[in-house]
């Protein structure tokens, strides 16, 4: 049988897991930007590194370019 300090610690366990989980995010659905100020974003990995910094061209679609 479990002790009374294993049920507390794991209950605790479980309500800061749930808590953390429950607050993170953001509500609605997940989507990929696709606007052309978030082509000019930073990604990830430039912003943990930005002494090598080497950014990409960004892609042009066919349609903004004929406008």
């Amino acid at each position: 049988m479990l002790r009374a300090s294993q049920i507390l610690v794991r209950t605790i366990a479980l309500a800061a897991s749930t808590a953390a989980l429950w607050g993170c995010g953001q509500r609605g659905p997940l989507y990929l930007p696709g606007t052309p100020e978030a082509r000019q974003r930073a990604t990830l990995p430039e912003t943990l590194s930005p002494s090598q910094n080497n950014p990409a061209p960004a892609p042009t679609s066919s349609a903004s370019a004929t406008r």
